[in-house]
């Protein structure tokens, strides 16, 4: 059956649902929302390698599959050479004449867990080796498949398993990895950030990533209910908050140049996101005052890259 499309802005987007109904994912996981309309972008002439964890759990439970396009799982760290390494068979499969030369997207998808620790050096070395494919992060900021244990994607002062918040410790430590920026410095021609409380944008920097040539990076905020600790129907509130705040910034990043995405004259204060998850209750108004102050410089950071490339 031929493949129906509807026009989005400049682009045109499939009507059919690539992530078929009755997966596990948790009511109100804004994961499953994300992949649903980063699929709807892409279309149906995808290859997706997929590693370990709720994206792959929640869709493939066998004997069953939620994937109506060819679907392969691979472990936490090999996203990046599995995606690789199909793209580079195709290429060789196509210029043999073995198979017909056509417009095959790679698409690479992890969770922060397989992306900004395990699988990070895999996922850097097929950046570095030039290969056509999308690399898709859905960051629910822990390993929330496997218990909720910390990432080196979990914001600073976020309770979890493995960096519990107690009388001598405010939980997670660290501050969150920027993977973005990681994968800028490898001087590729697209990076952005997205978050499904913002689904057009987030279509198109998908679209974006997929239709360019050479590698490609979308780093998504995923609201987790569960890992989050907050009521399921608030995922799309909590996606607002964090862009609304600054302490998840839109933008996008095309062969080094930066643009923001969304622009607020003033951003919210940072109490307004952490108050309604329980993963930061035990947060002292000194501990979101700091908090606060971290994100006002890193939100300054990105503006003053911002305002550097406008003024060019």
């Amino acid at each position: 059956m031929a493949q129906e499309y509807i026009k989005f802005g400049k682009n045109l987007v499939s009507t059919k649902e690539i992530l078929a109904e009755g997966h596990n994912f948790c009511i109100g996981c804004g994961e499953a929302l994300a992949m649903r309309l980063a699929c709807k972008a892409i279309g149906e002439n995808m290859i997706i390698g997929m590693a370990t964890g709720c994206d792959e759990v929640c869709t493939t439970p066998l004997p069953v599959t939620s994937w109506r396009v060819p679907w392969i799982h691979t472990l936490f760290e090999n996203v990046g050479a599995e995606i690789s390494g199909v793209e580079a068979g195709l290429k060789a499969l196509m210029r043999k004449g073995k198979i017909a030369k056509r417009d095959i997207k790679c698409i690479g998808m992890a969770g922060d867990g397989a992306t900004s620790d395990i699988g990070v050096q895999a996922l850097s070395g097929a950046i570095e080796r030039g290969h056509n494919f999308l690399y898709i992060c859905w960051d629910n900021e822990a390993y929330m498949n496997t218990g909720i244990q910390r990432s080196s994607s979990t914001p600073y002062g976020a309770s979890t398993t493995t960096a519990p918040a107690g009388k001598v410790s405010i939980g997670q430590k660290t501050r969150k990895k920027n993977m973005v920026e990681i994968c800028v410095a490898h001087n590729i021609p697209y990076a952005a950030t997205a978050c499904p409380s913002y689904p057009f944008d987030l279509m198109n920097k998908v679209k974006k990533g997929a239709e360019v040539k050479g590698p490609a990076y979308v780093h998504i905020l995923c609201p987790c209910c569960t890992g989050w600790r907050y009521p399921s129907k608030i995922t799309i509130q909590m996606g607002r908050l964090a862009v609304e705040t600054g302490i998840f910034p839109l933008y996008e990043v095309e062969n080094g140049r930066y643009r923001l995405n969304v622009d607020r004259p003033t951003l919210k204060p940072v109490e307004e996101y952490l108050k309604p998850q329980g993963r930061y209750r035990h947060l002292t108004d000194k501990d979101i005052q700091e908090i606060q102050e971290m994100v006002n410089e890193d939100y300054a950071r990105l503006k003053a890259k911002i305002a550097c490339f406008s003024a060019a």
